[in-house]
């Protein structure tokens, strides 16, 4: 059992019978005397990917869901479903679009990530912390005098994500990418 004292990201609920997993913690410290702390949870449902707020007295406890997480490697994406190769079994999984949701501008040929099944099928992925993608496209570089760096602009990577990158970056270049934030984090 998980109280809601602690909680943080990442961590894996069941409220009302319903698996969850917590995306961000707030926690609020009421002004009234005697009042008790709340706290507030964006969280995603781990069937339906539906993300919600939720709030929670700092008492209540949680059961957590039974889940198991696998290593795999990302193969392709066809229609509107990605294949993953299961690392342990071998055997080829499939997940649809809403399951993968965001995390499909991060995902290039290979990519260890690891899937958390929920009751035997796919309900969610976890990336690494960081990913290198290739710039497919951006405007050409920029050597402007005095701007010693500073400024971005928009690249699109090989998988389709567009982020902001620094103007010297050009295209063919391989950029590190935060996939919590999806920011540039440097050059690989």
């Amino acid at each position: 059992m998980i109280s809601a004292s602690e909680l943080k990201r990442k961590s894996l609920i069941m409220v009302d019978g319903q698996p969850y997993q917590v995306l961000e913690v707030f926690f609020a410290t009421p002004s009234a005397r005697g009042a008790s702390t709340m706290v507030r949870a964006r969280v995603r449902h781990l069937l339906n990917s539906a993300v919600q707020d939720k709030n929670f007295k700092t008492s209540e406890k949680f059961d957590e869901p039974d889940v198991e997480m696998a290593g795999a490697n990302f193969l392709y994406k066809q229609g509107g479903d990605y294949f993953f190769m299961d690392q342990s079994t071998f055997e080829m999984v499939s997940i649809p679009e809403s399951v993968v949701g965001d995390y499909a501008g991060f995902l290039h040929e290979q990519l260890e990530v690891r899937i958390m099944r929920y009751n035997g099928s796919p309900a969610s992925l976890e990336l690494p912390a960081f990913v290198n993608l290739k710039v497919a496209e951006t405007e050409p570089s920029s050597q402007h005098a005095g701007s010693a760096g500073s400024g971005t602009k928009n690249a699109k990577m090989e998988t389709g994500l567009v982020l902001r990158v620094p103007l010297h970056i050009a295209e063919g270049e391989t950029v590190r990418v935060n996939t919590e934030t999806g920011e540039f984090e440097g050059r690989a």
